[in-house]
């Protein structure tokens, strides 16, 4: 949505930039014309969460659910030159625990400038924090009107390590090339990861002190879409470092790779899609002194997703979602008898049906159910016992969303 230079969400960017734009030098049409290019954004989602066992984004499974998931966002983009965009996003999201994590973060903020431009290939630069092009639907999974459902398919878009695969600080190079029989566009990322509480969570070290050190990462993509985007296809690869610095002379520094590929296809029709993705999964951790935190696994994930729309404002959905988390212990039996923990964490194999009702373009509703044997992506936050976990569990969500 534009703003107009009389709205009162404008005033503030307005003088904001004007201030600036007189420091440089710049002449008051100038700054006018800029801001007729300021726009705005913003959206509200609200879940609740019922389980009937093990818990999900807060207390899911008491009587009445959880209302811990919510999603609030705001965006803003200025085109101060034709061939440069400043766009940024403040994020606040509570996905259970205890509310501390919904504090207003810096979900992206880029400066991207556009070397080159022309109808058949578009040459780019993004410097700032970008979000990673991972999977079909990384760069946009924070709005709820972008996503086929509720919850992204886990074994991908995990949300129990969400700030690991979001976002990196760094630069980003990308190109747009049209081609008479569709586009091609390839990204290349390199910068430091985003490492959150989370992620020390699912790799037990919440109760060690210290924390983790976000190296130089690298993440790109190669995305080609065939005949307006009837067919799409992308693979997509990271590398990404982090070292845990414990302090801790009995345990000592640890560091934390993550590599990831993912194949991913679609086909998409008038009414229908269907969308597969698939995804080997390296991770080790190497260095410490105690052997129990070094670890080096390749866990496999894989969806297939059928969308069905129909009568213009309803959209339904069926899909199969499978994580192992790692492929030389499906079953989980061997991390089990190491005493590590149940057997069941170490893979998900979750049956999906989901409904999302759009009334007016600014209003979503979605209802959907699961069907989960496994444990694998349960946040550790909302189940700090993985003994009092049951393997097969069921799951509804609804959710409520707006937008502007």
């Amino acid at each position: 949505m534009s703003v107009s230079k009389s709205s009162p969400w404008n005033n503030a960017p307005r003088r904001l930039t004007l201030a600036a734009l007189a420091v440089l030098g710049a002449a008051p049409a100038a700054a006018d014309s800029m801001l007729d290019t300021l726009q705005v954004h913003g959206f509200l989602s609200q879940a609740l969460v019922i389980t009937d066992d093990n818990d999900f984004f807060g207390p899911s499974s008491d009587g009445g659910g959880s209302l811990k998931f919510t999603e609030i966002g705001a965006n803003a983009s200025l085109r101060p030159h034709q061939d440069v965009l400043l766009a940024a996003q403040v994020l606040s999201r509570r996905a259970g625990g205890d509310g501390r994590d919904a504090r207003p973060v810096l979900d992206y903020g880029v400066v991207d400038y556009q070397m080159l431009s022309s109808q058949r290939r578009t040459l780019g630069i993004q410097a700032g924090r970008f979000k990673n092009p991972f999977g079909f639907y990384n760069q946009t999974r924070d709005v709820a009107f972008t996503r086929p459902s509720i919850l992204l398919p886990q074994s991908i878009y995990f949300d129990r390590t969400r700030s690991l695969g979001l976002s990196a600080d760094g630069v980003s190079l990308y190109l747009d090339e049209r081609l008479s029989t569709g586009s091609l566009r390839a990204q290349l990322g390199v910068g430091r990861a985003q490492t959150g509480d989370d992620l020390r969570r699912t790799l037990r070290l919440d109760g060690v002190p210290g924390g983790f050190e976000s190296r130089n990462s690298a993440i790109g993509q190669l995305r080609y879409e065939h005949d307006g985007g009837r067919i799409a296809a992308a693979i997509s690869a990271a590398t990404v470092k982090t070292r845990f610095e414990s302090g801790e002379p009995w345990l000592g520094d640890g560091e934390f790779r993550f590599e990831p590929w993912i194949l991913s296809l679609q086909y998409n029709a008038e009414h229908w899609s269907l969308t597969g993705e698939f995804a080997l999964r390296g991770s080790s951790m190497s260095g410490f002194d105690d052997p129990r935190f070094n670890f080096d696994i390749t866990g496999e994930s894989w969806y297939v997703q059928y969308t069905r729309r129909f009568h213009d404002q309803w959209q339904w959905l069926v899909r199969y979602d499978s994580l192992t988390s790692n492929r030389d212990d499906r079953s989980g039996r061997a991390f089990a008898a190491s005493g590590a923990g149940p057997a069941h964490s170490q893979f998900a194999d979750d049956l999906t049906l989901g409904l999302q009702w759009t009334p007016h373009p600014k209003l979503l509703l979605a209802a959907e159910y699961h069907h989960v044997d496994g444990t694998g992506w349960l946040p550790s936050q909302d189940n700090p016992d993985p003994d009092e976990t049951r393997r097969r569990w069921n799951m509804v969500l609804f959710q409520l969303s707006l937008r502007f």
